[in-house]
């Protein structure tokens, strides 16, 4: 700007101006990209002047400087960040108190917790033979199908409970508040 042009005969020129996207961009030092994301959002209106262009974008840098915002996407970023802390939070408690673990690691111990009761189980039938060398067929057969049944029922009662468990979770998950 010239020294000899007054602040008022700026505003009166940019008053009488209409410019184009590219020369308001061009005024303001920002993409065209960016101009024409901002006329698709309604930020400025075709056939206003370049003055009341200049006014709503000085408005919209400074309620995004003090933190209003204009277009949302802050305080989304905000509350997606303050969620993602708390579920963070979340789980460095439960691990402090013994609430939680990876999947992994409880996989790997229920397997290890499985197969220790199904050894049992599968030595029962020889160290009954072993103290009671003539235990009729007939009760044999009897403990070996009792057995097999508790062994199934374990096997199916495990994959319920895990199924069942992870479903509650996602379930959980999904109706958390998107803030």
């Amino acid at each position: 700007m010239s020294q000899g042009v007054s602040h008022s005969g700026v505003s009166a020129v940019l008053a009488s101006r209409m410019p184009t996207q590219a020369e308001f961009a061009e005024l303001v030092e920002i993409s065209e990209a960016r101009m024409s994301q901002l006329m698709a959002e309604g930020a400025f209106i075709p056939g206003q002047s370049a003055l009341t262009w200049l006014r709503g974008y000085l408005e919209r840098l400074r309620e995004a400087a003090s933190g209003r915002d204009p277009d949302g996407t802050l305080i989304k970023e905000r509350a997606g960040l303050a969620r993602e802390q708390r579920i963070g939070q979340a789980i460095k408690n439960a691990v402090a108190q013994g609430e939680f673990a990876p999947i992994g690691l409880l996989s790997d111990m229920l397997g290890l917790a499985s197969g220790s009761v199904a050894q049992r189980l599968d030595a029962l039938v020889p160290r009954l033979k072993l103290v009671w060398p003539d235990m009729p067929d007939a009760a044999r057969v009897a403990i070996e199908t009792e057995l097999a049944n508790a062994r199934n029922e374990w096997v199916r009662a495990t994959g319920e409970l895990s199924s069942t468990r992870l479903d509650e979770l996602a379930q959980t998950s999904d109706e958390e508040p998107a803030e």
